[in-house]
């Protein structure tokens, strides 16, 4: 039976995976562009947008999902693909549909008559298998696994087009034009015709087709006040500048470099080279892209951020922290630019430095909840200063945000121990400390049942 159970179970659990087999991509001005795009969306939905976060994962395939919560995941295959920032705003808006349509917290609905469809073909393959019918009973069960596959992508092909509805009205009530949503599609059909699915079931798929989803869509988006509404250009530049940066850090150097050659003068492809000469190590290559972007425009804070970037990693820390300190004032102490700061700053291994970046990082760890690298370089920082207690307690806000319940517990141990009792870091160590021994505890009961 657990087999059975776990075939059907398959579409749920497909979609919790992804977070944690998938690297997350936090770049401070990609994550202030779907802010922006996304915002009035939000707003037309109901929700608060401090509530709602858009994240990046690095998957080149062509995707984006909720797991629950109000987080909307996008791969950066998708931001790749878009031709414009309308297109994305489309897919947010779908997702952001599933969000206040509850469809995450639905899927057990969902699961729940495949389950006792799967069930019901168990038990009658088994009688069947019993009184002497081997192969009778096996194509009992074969035929319930397939039939409670159907009943569950039946469930979530409604779900898909619930939240298509949804993300239309989203779209008119925020302004914003369905044209790109409607040319996403389309892209995508384009893309199923060339990879030769033509004759595909539909009754398959967890999805409607996209030919079934642009012809349900069309007139309803073409009805909108919105549709001749012009999208907004300076946004739409932005998102640009971030598909650059994004395909040159994700992309293999010489793959950027021919979508992006140096008869190439835009903004988008010295941001793109930049990051490919970087990562491909050819740190005057990339200086000189930085620089090309600076004399473009002196005061960008991510242009300054990227030349800070590629200087400090190329081994040059002191010449870092004008461009850095600057892109940090300008962005109003931004926690990931903040953080890059403080490392540079640690990384001349200049004392005169070290309060200044103790002051940055914990401006960084205060505004930012899932930073550990700010909280590594924290610790870092407490550690050169001869403070051990801090410096273990920022290994245990570390170890917690990664999942280490094992070393935020020892570590928040070691830093109540040297801690002021009752002040406000030992109470931090206390309540890490018996979390993270509380999952340890859990994960040791679990053992033991299984």
């Amino acid at each position: 039976m657990r087999k059975i159970v776990a075939a059907v179970a398959l579409s749920l659990l497909i979609l919790a995976q992804p977070v944690r087999a998938q690297s997350i991509l936090r770049d401070a001005e990609t994550e202030a562009v779907f802010a922006e795009m996304s915002k009035p969306m939000i707003l037309a939905a109901g929700l608060n947008p401090k509530d709602v976060r858009v994240i990046l994962i690095q998957d080149d395939s062509i995707n984006a999902f909720v797991v629950g919560g109000q987080t909307v995941y996008i791969h950066s295959g998708l931001i790749s693909e878009a031709d414009n920032a309308n297109q994305v705003q489309g897919v947010i808006a779908h997702e952001l549909g599933h969000i206040a349509d509850g469809h995450v917290v639905l899927q057990s609905d969902g699961a729940k008559p495949a389950l006792g469809i799967a069930i019901l073909s168990m038990v009658l393959g088994i009688a069947a298998i019993a009184a002497g019918s081997a192969e009778g009973g096996a194509g009992i069960i074969a035929a319930g696994q397939q039939a409670a596959q159907g009943k569950f992508l039946a469930f979530t092909r409604v779900q898909e087009a619930t939240a298509d509805a949804t993300a239309a009205k989203f779209l008119q009530d925020s302004g914003i034009t369905g044209r790109g949503f409607l040319q996403f599609f389309k892209k995508l059909q384009s893309q199923e015709f060339r990879a030769g699915y033509v004759n595909i079931d539909p009754y398959a798929q967890s999805h409607p087709l996209s030919g079934e989803r642009v012809a349900t869509l069309t007139h309803t988006l073409e009805e909108s006040p919105a549709w001749n509404t012009p999208p907004n250009q300076a946004l739409n530049m932005r998102f640009l500048r971030v598909k650059a940066k994004l395909k040159g850090y994700v992309d293999e150097p010489p793959r950027t470099l021919t979508a992006y050659p140096l008869t190439d003068q835009s903004i988008y492809a010295h941001y793109a080279r930049a990051y490919a000469y970087h990562k491909a190590g050819y740190p005057d290559k990339a200086n000189a892209e930085a620089d090309a972007l600076i004399a473009a425009a002196p005061h960008d804070p991510y242009f300054l951020e990227i030349k800070g970037q590629i200087l400090l990693e190329s081994g040059e820390p002191l010449a870092a922290l004008a461009p850095l300190r600057e892109a940090t004032q300008l962005t109003n102490y931004q926690p990931l630019i903040a953080t890059t700061f403080g490392h540079a700053l640690i990384a001349t291994d200049d004392k005169a430095n070290y309060a200044e970046a103790e002051k940055v990082l914990r401006q960084a760890v205060s505004r930012d909840d899932e930073n550990p690298f700010a909280w590594y370089q924290l610790g870092t920082v407490y550690e050169r200063q001869g403070d051990s207690a801090r410096a273990m307690l920022a290994t245990a806000e570390r170890a917690s945000l990664t999942g280490d319940a094992r070393t935020a517990a020892y570590s928040a141990r070691a830093a109540s121990a040297g801690l002021p009792q009752n002040s406000v870091d030992w109470i931090r160590a206390q309540d890490i400390a018996l979390t993270a021994q509380n999952e340890l505890d859990d994960t040791r009961k679990g053992n033991r049942r299984r």
